[in-house]
């Protein structure tokens, strides 16, 4: 998708709040879990991060959504969960929104990240150690945004999703190399960032 498109004054048809999952069992484990065998039915979140949403949603400090959209992965559908309970919303499963897959480094520890950032830094289209290339993510991610752009107006859309994910495609947004995706602040878990300043109808 062109970044121009999303990055042009006005063209925003929509507010978005983009939306790292709570504290997960897998952060508490400090295990990468990104194959869906894992993912899907298993390592929801944490205590901590039933915590962190009892508070998000007492201090929602954002406009309301009026879509919830978010990975099927189970941190993520038990994060939007709660949010989309808080207003009344029924979440929607988007499978483009999934936590990116990190291949032979699945279950192993997190500090392994650090190996992938350092591949991605030099070639965001590597494919090293079975991982999910970079301009990849940003491919799916921006497509899920660009079909809400065309089909509805005036929303807030909250989509929750995953750590990785949600800086590659923030730097796609700002349209800054993909390779630097790592330059960006690291988004917290259970952390909203907000993108567009759609009026909502």
């Amino acid at each position: 998708m062109p970044t121009d498109f999303l990055n042009a004054r006005g063209a925003w048809r929509n507010r978005y709040l983009l939306m790292r999952h709570g504290h997960s069992r897998a952060n508490e484990q400090g295990l990468i879990i990104s194959d869906p065998r894992h993912g899907l039915a298993d390592y929801g979140l944490s205590a901590e991060g039933e915590a962190q949403l009892a508070r998000l949603v007492d201090d929602w400090a954002w406009p309301a959504p009026t879509l919830v959209l978010h990975s099927d992965f189970l941190r993520t559908t038990q994060t939007a969960g709660r949010v989309a309970e808080h207003f009344g919303l029924s979440p929607s499963p988007e499978p483009r929104l999934r936590e990116r897959h990190f291949g032979e480094f699945e279950s192993r520890s997190a500090d392994r990240y650090l190996e992938v950032w350092a591949l991605d830094e030099r070639d965001p289209a590597h494919r090293t150690h079975g991982v999910e290339p970079v301009a990849t993510v940003a491919a799916r991610m921006q497509a899920v945004i660009e079909e809400l752009e065309r089909t509805v107006t005036g929303m807030t859309i909250l989509l929750v999703s995953h750590g990785d994910p949600l800086q590659i495609l923030l730097t796609a947004l700002e349209g800054r190399p993909l390779n630097r995706h790592r330059d960006r602040p690291p988004l917290l878990p259970a952390s909203i960032t907000p993108l567009g300043d759609a009026p909502v109808a």
